[in-house]
């Protein structure tokens, strides 16, 4: 580590905007480097559109689940559905403040670190000059009217609440249609598909936890965004409900879980955990477009992997006594205060019980994920994040041998680089020229490397002749050579 390299770190709080439409989703009317690195960018949950965000929390049997939802657009037409295993009571619904997601997210998104190399002559020229900013966490901290319309849709209302600024009711029902129509005759969107998604949860004796927001309490709030709900609950199954999200999906969603444990590391036990490819090394200009470029190198993992992955973003013991939670941190660690928000409820029982942090990314579809997401606690406690190494050349005189055997390992380096980030995105290598060659004029004789180019390639790039003519071409060779072959043939025999 080069304790004198200038670095300047601005870690800038952004406003997380997601889409509940998970099962825990919203129908929504209308619409090998030690701790020396600096970090410089994080990949965070914005990037991804048609989203969802979900904190798991999870303890024996007792699962506490939050969601997040930032609704855009008239909050008398926001509603949400979530199926749930049992009937809640009051006081296992809570509302929660938004800052929360922003603190995991912040925390556990894949990143860009940068390293400095050491000058081999030993004349290097640095600034004893530090500065490490991080911004502060900002804190953002009517009954539904029922028709009484005499048909029997087998659903019954098995507890009605008004907790903050939602209305809620939890219910129950007999077949899926019937729920269908109740809930669009008291006011609810409900996708055309609903029915055949709703059935499975009715079949499995499920409730459904539905959400509509008490306008009047909004007003008094002078608030335009909506908390975060958080459900807890007693059940022998640890799951996530995806099928109902997708009712009115057309494509693929993105969904980023935060999940907590007492023991190691969540997976999941229906579809593949798979890890993202980390400690990659990448050229200094992927800095400025690390999100693209990180959109990128997931979207080709999603594709390799038969669109049908749970990715693994990040995985490590955050206990309040354990300093070692990332290499290096996006954001600042998560507090107790964070933990206790989002449901663990074991930090203050007994001395040195672990707090194991998952982040897991997985984009799902009506035909990829036919099945709810199920659940395993695992003993894996090792750690994992996506992380991604810029690697910044030396300064100063380079004259000497050394820097001069440096400079001619430099290009080939950053050959590995362009090379790599091609391999992780499937980006062209073109225009990478000038980063390959940016040192190369400080060589003895001032020479340029060259790339190599492949000639298949560059036969296509130049060939300029119409198909129809190169084809013809293509026959006369063929018709010549044979000729040519038989000519021979028989002269030999002659």
């Amino acid at each position: 580590m080069y304790k004198n390299s200038t670095f300047n770190l601005i870690h800038m709080k952004k406003k997380i905007q997601t889409i509940c439409a998970l099962a825990i989703c919203m129908i929504a009317f209308n619409t090998s480097y030690a701790f020396c690195g600096f970090y410089v960018a994080k990949a965070d949950a914005k990037l991804f559109n048609n989203k969802s965000e979900v904190i798991m929390v999870r303890n024996g049997t007792k699962n506490v689940i939050t969601m997040s939802s930032d609704f855009q657009g008239n909050l008398k037409d926001f509603a949400m559905v979530v199926p749930v295993p049992v009937v809640l009571k009051k006081e296992d619904i809570r509302v929660v403040e938004r800052r929360l997601f922003d603190a995991l997210n912040d925390y556990s998104a894949p990143r860009v670190v940068e390293y400095y190399d050491a000058n081999p002559c030993g004349n290097t020229v640095v600034e004893d000059d530090m500065t490490y900013t991080w911004s502060g966490m900002a804190e953002t901290t009517s009954k539904i009217a029922l028709c009484s319309a005499p048909m029997d849709f087998g659903v019954t209302i098995e507890a009605q609440y008004e907790i903050e600024e939602y209305d809620i009711l939890i219910l129950s029902a007999t077949e899926s249609n019937g729920l269908k129509n109740w809930l669009i005759l008291n006011g609810y969107s409900i996708p055309t598909k609903a029915e055949e998604v709703l059935e499975p949860y009715i079949k499995s004796n499920m409730k459904f936890f539905v959400v509509k927001v008490n306008l009047d309490k909004m007003k008094d709030m002078h608030s335009e965004y909506l908390r975060p709900l958080q459900l807890s609950f007693d059940h022998k199954k640890f799951m996530l409900p995806l099928r109902l999200g997708m009712a009115n999906s057309q494509g693929s969603q993105d969904m980023i879980v935060y999940a907590f444990t007492k023991t190691g590391r969540v997976e999941c036990t229906n579809y593949r955990t798979v890890k993202l490819p980390t400690d990659r090394n990448i050229p200094l200009y992927i800095q400025a477009k690390f999100g693209d470029f990180y959109k990128a190198l997931f979207e080709k993992s999603y594709v390799s992997e038969g669109r049908n992955a749970v990715f693994l973003e990040y995985a490590w013991n955050v206990s309040p006594y354990n300093s070692m939670h990332c290499d290096p941190c996006v954001g600042p660690p998560p507090v107790n205060q964070d933990f206790t928000e989002a449901g663990v409820d074991w930090l203050y029982n007994t001395q040195g019980q672990t707090i194991f942090f998952t982040r897991l990314h997985v984009r799902y579809s009506r035909n990829k994920f036919p099945a709810d997401l199920q659940f395993q606690e695992t003993p894996n406690n090792e750690n994992f994040q996506c992380r991604y190494i810029l690697t910044h050349p030396a300064n100063g005189d380079l004259t000497c041998d050394a820097g001069q055997e440096y400079l001619e390992t430099l290009y080939n380096k950053r050959t590995r680089e362009v090379d790599e980030v091609s391999a992780l995105t499937g980006w062209s290598k073109t225009g990478s020229e000038s980063y390959l060659n940016e040192y190369t004029s400080q060589m003895n004789g001032q020479k340029t490397i060259e790339p190599k180019k492949e000639l298949f390639p560059i036969i296509i790039k130049n060939f300029k002749v119409p198909i129809e003519r190169a084809l013809m071409i293509l026959v006369l060779l063929s018709i010549l050579s044979f000729v040519l072959v038989k000519g021979k043939v028989v002269k030999n025999v002659a």
